[in-house]
Parts: C-alpha cells; sequence; structure tokens
C-alpha cells in the first residue's frame, strides 16, 4: 500500500490554511500548514513533503523569494497560489520554477485536480521511447531519469523543477521533431493552452539558461518560427540495470 501523500500549505492567512488542509484530508491527504518561509524551511526538514501549495504574498520573503531558494537545491512539486489576476504573477511565478499556478479566489475542488495532476506527472515513470532508460545523453549533457537533475558536460548536478524535466524529457523522447506549444503543453501538463498561456515560453527560457544557451543563436532548443521548439542533435540512451 502506497503512503499517503503530504501536502505542505504555506499561506500566512490562517483561515485559508484551515480550510485548504481540511479539504485535502477529507480527499486523502496528509496536510502540514505553515504561515510564512521560517516555519516552511522547518517543516520541510521535519515532513518531507510531496508537494507545496505556496502563496505569492506574504510577510518576510514572499511566495517568489521562497521558490527560487527552494529550486537551488530541491525539485519538490509547488504550486504558487496568487491573490492578483495580472498574468505577470503567474510568469513570475513560472519564472522562479513553480510548476503550476492558481489564482485567488479559488475552489478547492479546482486545486485538488491541480494538486492530482502534478503529483501524477511529477511521481510518473519515464514513458515514450526513452520507458527502460537510466540516463538520456545529449549535446554533452545528460538527465538522470532517476534523480531527475541535469547534469553539465563536466558532470555537474543542475537542479530542474518539475516542470522543466518533464519538458525536457519530452524534447528528449521527440529529437529532430518539431513540436508546438499546444502539443507541448498536452505532453506536460495534460491541458490545452489558452491564448495568452506563455507557460511554455517561459520553461524553455529557463531550459535554455540551464544549458548554457545563447538566447539569440540556440543550438541545442530551436525556435522554429511559426512552429514550434525542436530539440536539435543526437541524442543516446543508457538502460537502467
Amino acid at each position: 500500500m502506497e503512503p499517503t501523500p503530504s501536502i505542505l500549505i504555506v499561506d500566512d492567512d490562517r483561515d485559508i490554511r484551515t480550510l485548504l488542509a481540511e479539504y485535502l484530508e477529507t480527499n486523502g491527504y496528509r496536510t502540514h500548514g505553515a504561515a510564512d518561509g521560517t516555519a516552511m524551511w522547518k517543516l520541510l526538514d521535519e515532513t518531507k513533503p510531496d508537494l507545496i501549495v505556496l502563496d505569492l504574498n506574504m510577510p518576510g520573503d514572499d511566495g517568489l523569494t521562497l521558490c527560487r531558494k527552494l529550486r537551488a537545491h530541491s525539485n519538490l512539486p509547488v504550486i504558487m497560489l496568487t491573490a492578483r489576476s495580472e498574468p505577470l504573477d503567474r510568469i513570475l511565478g513560472l519564472e522562479m520554477g513553480a510548476d503550476d499556478y492558481l489564482p485567488k479566489p479559488f475552489e478547492p475542488r479546482e486545486l485538488l485536480a491541480r494538486i492530482r495532476s502534478v503529483l501524477r506527472r511529477s511521481n510518473a515513470m519515464p514513458s515514450g521511447g526513452v520507458d527502460k532508460a537510466a540516463q538520456i545523453r545529449f549535446s554533452n549533457w545528460t538527465l538522470d531519469l532517476t534523480a531527475r537533475h541535469l547534469l553539465d558536460p563536466d558532470g555537474v548536478v543542475i537542479m530542474l523543477s518539475g516542470a522543466e524535466f518533464r519538458l525536457l524529457k519530452v524534447f528528449l523522447e521527440h529529437p529532430n521533431r518539431v513540436l508546438n506549444r499546444d502539443q507541448l503543453l498536452n505532453l506536460t501538463q495534460g491541458r490545452d493552452a489558452d491564448p495568452f498561456d506563455r507557460s511554455i515560453d517561459i520553461q524553455i527560457s529557463r531550459l535554455r539558461q540551464k544549458l548554457g544557451e545563447d538566447a539569440r543563436v540556440p543550438q541545442i532548443i530551436k525556435t522554429v518560427r511559426n512552429g514550434g521548439y525542436v530539440l536539435a542533435g543526437s541524442v543516446s540512451v543508457e538502460p537502467r540495470a
């Protein structure tokens, strides 16, 4: 029997923490609550959660700062909550490494659906053309499918968010094939893009930075005008032992 997933709710509003905790526990999750970043770091060490629901607007370190610090050493899934509806908030959250976002006010069942989706994709075993792979090598880089991180040509570990890991893995499963935004969003998040959805572009920009790419003339993940994106070059798979 698999252990019950644990969710860490980080929000300075006690009523929201209580509401979400009760709703998620009713739907089969264990929960812990933190009112600020200090409490979050403490509970991360003590409880080892499977996912963080992180409010953007908090006293002290805000959600963006906490997400950026977390991404420096962890690929733990993060769903960002924001009280404002401006696209800039969502863009900043994704740029800091959040896996998904949800503007307030929201229905608890919508958050539950997002949590289930992110956890399902985070826990999914490698699929497609690399279903028996342990590592995938490309352009002197290596994606470790077990540790879910990237190794640069010198063997230095580069941490990836869950969204970045899934996106890179999709490219490596379809090398030298042009994939448009709708295809990438569907393959990585299981949903269609709306006309103003920039999440894929932001994640590709982050991936290029981590791959040391020049955004003006990228050599690994290339932009195809009016087409989408393509991972160029050869890809080799190292099987599981």
